[in-house]
């Protein structure tokens, strides 16, 4: 039966979808809003992907809880104002997409360069933070060698632009699965790699480690990692697990890469599913 309850969260579900652009920090953020009245879940994505990776974890979280996705500065729909960034200016960026939703309090996750952003927003504002969700990701910063090799990889979509050899190197370093690969290739080569590429570039390279600061961060935490993760090994995730106050321990991928989330989703979801439901049930 229609009631007037139920045409205020039609009418307001239907008005965050319309609207999917959020004018803050000088940017305008593209999200999906789920809507609904369950607890919060916002999930930032990786470096060169978008807010569709996490399309494989909706119809396990929706409608039970209210599920935002985003497109972060130079990935995506978002358009990025061209300045420099790093990933402090990322994890305000999810805080004020946050406020501008009308949101005080929600679990806070991401993937990679999303597990980045979201470990800041916990320093930033930890009061914000109903739990963190923490996927293929790291609190420290990669060794030389490593760091030059992804400058060279990504000096090279400036120089030879997006060809498919690059391409494929990265989505066997991202995706690991060829038939995953082949829709996220497409997006890679149908975008520019301007000015813009070199600042999101230089928020990867640049990052700083806050690793020591990780025992301030005292909301419960979930580790989820792919246990052939070709970008970070699975000691990260065991030293994010081992640093933070209140680990829920880390949820091993057996056979996935660095992408588990998207390849393995019927690993991931039933645990991430567990963690959000006991972290949420007397969260206000």
């Amino acid at each position: 039966m229609l009631t007037p309850a139920t045409c205020v969260r039609t009418i307001a579900r239907t008005t965050v979808h319309a609207m999917p652009f959020a004018s803050v920090n000088g940017q305008q953020i593209h999200y999906e809003d789920s809507g609904g009245t369950g607890p919060a879940v916002i999930l930032a994505h990786g470096f060169m992907m978008d807010h569709t990776m996490f399309d494989p974890q909706l119809p396990a979280l929706v409608p039970e809880f209210r599920v935002i996705r985003w497109d972060e500065r130079t990935f995506g729909q978002t358009i990025y104002d061209g300045q420099p960034f790093d990933y402090w200016d990322s994890a305000r960026d999810c805080l004020a997409l946050l406020t501008h939703l009308g949101i005080e309090r929600a679990v806070v996750g991401g993937m990679s360069q999303g597990g980045f952003l979201s470990l800041r927003a916990a320093l930033l504002a930890p009061e914000r933070m109903i739990a963190l969700t923490l996927m293929d990701t790291a609190a420290d910063v990669d060794p030389p060698e490593v760091l030059e090799g992804y400058k060279q990889m990504g000096d090279g979509f400036v120089s030879m632009g997006p060809v498919q050899p690059l391409c494929e190197a990265v989505a066997s370093i991202i995706i690991t699965d060829e038939a995953a690969s082949a829709p996220w290739i497409a997006k890679w080569q149908a975008r520019t790699y301007g000015p813009e590429w070199t600042h999101c570039s230089d928020a990867l390279l640049q990052r700083d480690d806050i690793s020591a600061r990780l025992g301030e961060i005292t909301c419960p935490v979930l580790v989820v990692h792919g246990e052939i993760d070709a970008s970070f090994p699975m000691s990260k995730a065991e030293a994010i697990a081992a640093g933070v106050a209140d680990s829920r321990g880390v949820v091993r991928v057996p056979r996935a890469g660095h992408a588990a989330n998207m390849t393995h989703p019927e690993v991931v979801n039933g645990p991430l599913v567990d963690f959000l439901r006991s972290v949420t049930v007397n969260a206000s």
